[in-house]
């Protein structure tokens, strides 16, 4: 075996592996779990999320809420008595929530319909911070509980959703 047809294998291997490599880094598949973007998104929707910075309006995505709720940012329907109730496929034991953006870095904060941001003392959304809320607000545990998503929250924007596996 002649050392040229040993590399094309090795090289086309590295270069698979890098490609896979950059895809993971940019992209990631999301599952939705739990009633609080419908009728948009159900339980079960795979959505394909773009890792990124830039974020508008309107657009679905994806944070990381690091910390459980306070007792005043219970999901809906629990009283603060029942903090130990909190269900386990609830947004607020999950770690990555699915959103939509109403508000993004230099709009004006929406106070009157986010109780969490009405001390806040800022007019406009700061940079790199934004404010979500769930499509259905019913069900959602979202910006009006907890305020701003900050910068390093933000995970990325939704590209499309996938097909059911």
């Amino acid at each position: 075996m002649k050392i040229g047809t040993f590399l094309l294998p090795v090289s086309g291997l590295l270069a698979s592996a890098m490609s896979l490599w950059w895809i993971r880094r940019r992209y990631l598949v999301a599952t939705v779990d739990g009633p609080s973007m419908e009728p948009t998104l159900r339980s079960g929707d795979r959505l394909l999320v773009r890792r990124t910075r830039r974020v508008r309006a309107g657009q679905i995505v994806v944070v990381k809420i690091p910390n459980p709720p306070a007792v005043d940012g219970l999901p809906p329907g629990l009283d603060p008595g029942d903090a130990d109730k909190v269900p386990e496929g609830s947004d607020a034991g999950r770690r990555l929530l699915v959103k939509r953006a109403v508000a993004v870095a230099g709009d004006p904060v929406p106070r009157r319909a986010f109780p969490a941001l009405r001390d806040a003392p800022e007019t406009v959304v700061p940079p790199r911070a934004l404010v979500v809320l769930g499509d259905n607000p019913d069900t959602s545990w979202d910006s009006r509980d907890f305020g701003f998503v900050r910068d390093g929250q933000f995970i990325g924007v939704m590209v499309r959703a996938l097909p059911s596996a």
